[in-house]
């Protein structure tokens, strides 16, 4: 009975111990494949395994075209730049699941915006942007939309398909009783900050 016991510890023991190492093989093969970078040099020395680059204050204008060859690219932080448009080549990202392009000069948003239909989060704060494209309906699975600090006025219809939109935030942003009401009428299944509203038309 003794030895029963002993030979099925040793076999629990391989089977823990093989598991963890296949773990640990699996994990170090998973990290190998997935780098970040925070240089476009550094990321186009192995471009298809780049999963997140970040390009916060670097005082770009543009967006580097290199960017859009990062086909793999899940995160991409632009913030505290000075890009005031996004080239139609943002849709090549299609494995795009967060972007950082708040504290930019951007006025308008590209339709090709709605063609990252795995975005989850798409943080656009402190810009000067005036109108959201009727494309971003087409996020489906957005569930953080930050837009705080701009000028917008101009709120598509097509927003009330993003259904898994869980926050919004619209603070700093005059808006009247009518339209917050309106919003919040889109999205009733998210939570939506909005600062005091205005008497503004």
């Amino acid at each position: 009975m003794n030895q029963l016991r002993y030979f099925a510890l040793i076999i629990l023991t391989m089977l823990v111990f093989g598991s963890a190492e296949n773990f640990a093989q699996s994990s170090d093969s998973l990290n190998t494949h997935m780098i970040m970078c925070t240089s476009i040099e550094d990321a186009m020395k192995s471009p298809e395994k780049v999963f997140k680059l970040d390009l916060h204050k670097k005082k770009l204008k543009e967006i580097p075209a290199e960017v859009f060859q990062l086909t793999n690219l899940t995160e991409l932080d632009l913030s505290r730049n000075k890009i005031k448009t996004i080239p139609a080549e943002i849709s090549k990202l299609k494995m795009l699941k967060k972007i950082d392009i708040s504290r930019n000069n951007l006025e308008t948003l590209p339709s090709e915006i709605g063609l990252l239909i795995k975005l989850k989060v798409l943080i656009a704060n402190q810009n000067d942007l005036i109108s959201l494209p009727a494309e971003i309906g087409k996020l489906e699975n957005l569930e953080v939309l930050d837009l705080w600090g701009n000028n917008l006025s101009v709120f598509p219809d097509e927003m009330e398909h993003l259904k898994k939109l869980k926050l919004m935030d619209l603070r700093v942003i005059s808006l009247n009783d009518a339209a917050q009401d309106r919003i919040s009428n889109m999205l009733p299944n998210t939570k939506i900050h909005f600062s005091p509203s205005c008497n503004c038309k």
